[in-house]
This record gives C-alpha cells, sequence and structure tokens, in this order.
C-alpha cells in the first residue's frame, strides 16, 4: 500500500462543488492500493499513520503522532501514486489494485481509521474530486506498507 501524507492546517474535498469531506488541523492521507495488498496491509497502513510522529513538540521538534495532537484525517484514494514513470512520458498504472479491490482495501483503511481515531472524513473511490489544503510546515511524508 502506498500512502503520501501532508501535515494540514485544514483540508477538504469538493465534488461537483459539494464539500464531501473536512478537516482541520492533521493529517492529509493519500493512500493507493496495490494487488499484493489485504486487509492486513491496510490495518499496518493506518496503525503506522497514527502512530508517526509528524508534529511538533514543546522544543519544536516533531515527536508527536496526529493522534497525540488530537488532529483529524482526511483520507482519499489515489491510483495514481502507483504511476510507473520509468520510461517514456505516458504513465503506466499497473503496480495499482484492480478497481474492486482497491475500493474494498480503500474501504477497509477507513473502516479500521475510523474504528482507533476520530475524526476520520474522506473523499469518494473513483470520483473526480478537488483537493483543497493549506500544508503546514510543509510536512509530506512517502508511506509504503508491504502487502
Amino acid at each position: 500500500m502506498i500512502g503520501l501524507l501532508q501535515r494540514v492546517r485544514e483540508a477538504r474535498v469538493e465534488i461537483a462543488g459539494e464539500v464531501v469531506g473536512r478537516m482541520d488541523h492533521g493529517l492529509l492521507v493519500l493512500v493507493c492500493a496495490e494487488p499484493a495488498d489485504t486487509a492486513s496491509t491496510a490495518e499496518r497502513f493506518v496503525d503506522k499513520v497514527l502512530k508517526l510522529r509528524v508534529f511538533a513538540d514543546g522544543d519544536g521538534r516533531m515527536n508527536r503522532s496526529v493522534v497525540d495532537v488530537g488532529g483529524g484525517l482526511l483520507v482519499v484514494s489515489q491510483f495514481t501514486l502507483a504511476a510507473d514513470t520509468r520510461s517514456g512520458n505516458r504513465l503506466g498504472f499497473s503496480a495499482a489494485a484492480p478497481p474492486v479491490q482497491g475500493r474494498a482495501l480503500y474501504e477497509e483503511v477507513l473502516r479500521s481509521a475510523r474504528a482507533r481515531h476520530a475524526p476520520v472524513a474522506s473523499g469518494r473511490f473513483g470520483a473526480d474530486m478537488q483537493v483543497h489544503l493549506v500544508n503546514d510546515g510543509p510536512v509530506t511524508i512517502p508511506l509504503r506498507i508491504e502487502g
């Protein structure tokens, strides 16, 4: 499972002008399932997201997790994280899970996150989404959890 985490002051997802997910201070989590991923991979992905120390402590060091600071999560599916850019100029996406599997794993990430943390907002799998965010830092962390 591939993720891209962005520490944000606020973020929201819109579909056709309607806000479908919004949060204040926390992490915007872009997530892409890969063919070898399972429900266990999704659980480990969420565990890592919740425990990563990417927020400042009293000394200004990144030493606190999203749980520690009471931040939110905005989880957005993004199959383009699996883009193959090694040759040519046309992107390949064969490393992303097929849509049925990708949707199921995205929903498993949401289920796991909501069972363990609040607030958790989301985008909509497969939709044409506009993601608005105010980066904090900026801090952007790539994350990969092997299936």
